[in-house]
């Protein structure tokens, strides 16, 4: 019947659509860089720059004019901490600046004349602490450190002050707070920058690569037009949802190694969260795939060059990282540009992934940024049907390339 020749046909020209798209992309050493090596060295590099995770025994210089019992007990609290180690007492602020200046230290702290006489009289004192921000990771480690102290310390003068009242009986440890706190820490266990920010990063990465390949084939097949009278003699004669296809497909064939090196080994080579079922992952991986491989075929309308794609991709890695709530949360940001994070596939990879790879989330309880994922391979495959109809025009070049 005609109508399972149709079919049959169809199924055909998509095959050499998907052979044709393979072959141009490992002829390519510019697309290879962004579809090979880019997410295969990404992932190591950046990993590597985040290590080690915490930092420790961070030196800081003391400028202590109170000189009394308190500001020594609270210095020592200090220098008890993981983070922080008192590398000395320097007179002034003069001298601690040039332990700064010569990196003998990253960080110090003044401690008023009137600490003690502040604390005695129930108020306020404030400890001015002065870190050097050249590195985000030991300004991150002094504030948690500082802050710890800081509770303990103040629950501590609390516990004093109600037991020189009175308040507690003469059985009860007054060194003890009256209410404890514990953290249990769920997904980044250590607290780690890198077991933070990786797993994040790794599904911009997956987006940004392909969209760059994809974007940089699409300048190549310009140019060939431009040479030939408006025609690509690379190109395989096929409708528009076909050739889209076939080239999804090519690109999701060719990433499919690579999700099992970056998802699942680069987490264990670097021992970063890793509680995920590997199937939930991959389930999440494929809408992912197919959505960024026809966002670039669309972005590709824009690329009249094969080095335009830099320029059309490139820059807006920074900015799809904050859109993606990693840095900054997403109810907090305007409605704009939670809009526009929306419309970016790796926004709703890297809200499902955190939480499938380190909280061991299943896919059923991320079904909504899931299902956004398929919302928006649906739209984008929309989107790039029509740019490719546009793009071949109402003639076709019939002919098949010789191979």
């Amino acid at each position: 019947m005609k109508i399972f020749r149709d079919i049959a046909t169809w199924f055909v020209t998509l095959f050499k659509v998907w052979r044709r798209e393979f072959n141009l992309v490992f002829s390519d050493a510019g697309v290879l860089l962004f579809f090979l090596a880019l997410p295969t060295l990404y992932p190591v590099v950046y990993t590597l720059i985040y290590n080690p995770e915490i930092l420790r025994d961070l030196p800081v210089a003391v400028v202590d004019d109170s000189r009394t019992a308190q500001s020594r007990e609270f210095v020592r609290m200090i220098d008890a901490t993981d983070g922080i180690k008192v590398w000395n007492y320097v007179p002034d602020m003069q001298a601690a600046r040039r332990a700064m200046a010569e990196k003998d230290v990253y960080a110090v702290m003044y401690i008023p004349s009137d600490f003690a006489k502040k604390l005695g009289n129930g108020e306020q004192s404030v400890v001015p602490f002065y870190s050097d921000m050249g590195l985000l990771l030991r300004y991150r480690t002094y504030l948690f450190s500082l802050t710890n102290v800081q509770i303990a310390y103040g629950a501590k003068i609390q516990m004093e002050k109600i037991d020189a009242l009175g308040l507690i009986g003469e059985t009860a440890t007054s060194s003890a707070p009256m209410v404890s706190s514990e953290a249990e820490i769920m997904g980044d266990v250590t607290q780690g920058f890198a077991s933070f920010i990786i797993p994040a990063i790794l599904i911009l990465i997956l987006q940004q690569s392909m969209i760059l390949g994809v974007t940089m084939l699409s300048g190549g097949a310009s140019e060939r037009r431009r040479r030939n009278s408006g025609y690509d003699p690379m190109a395989i004669p096929a409708g528009p949802l076909c050739t889209v296809m076939g080239k999804t497909l090519c690109y999701v064939t060719i990433y499919a190694p690579l999700l099992l090196y970056m998802l699942h080994i680069v987490p264990i080579m670097f021992s970063l969260p890793h509680v995920c079922n590997p199937w939930h992952v991959a389930a999440l991986a494929l809408p992912l795939l197919i959505a960024s491989s026809m966002l670039g075929i669309t972005l590709g309308s824009l690329v009249t060059e094969r080095e335009t794609s830099l320029l059309v991709v490139v820059f807006t890695s920074v900015v799809f990282l904050f859109l993606s709530g990693i840095t900054w949360p997403r109810y907090a940001m305007p409605e704009f540009w939670r809009l526009v994070g929306d419309c970016v596939p790796a926004t709703w990879g890297v809200e499902a992934f955190v939480r499938i790879n380190s909280n061991g989330a299943t896919l059923a309880e991320e079904s909504f940024p899931y299902t956004m994922l398929w919302v928006l391979s649906a739209t984008y495959t929309l989107t790039a049907v029509i740019i490719t109809r546009i793009k071949n025009g109402p003639k076709k070049d019939m002919s098949f390339p010789q191979e």
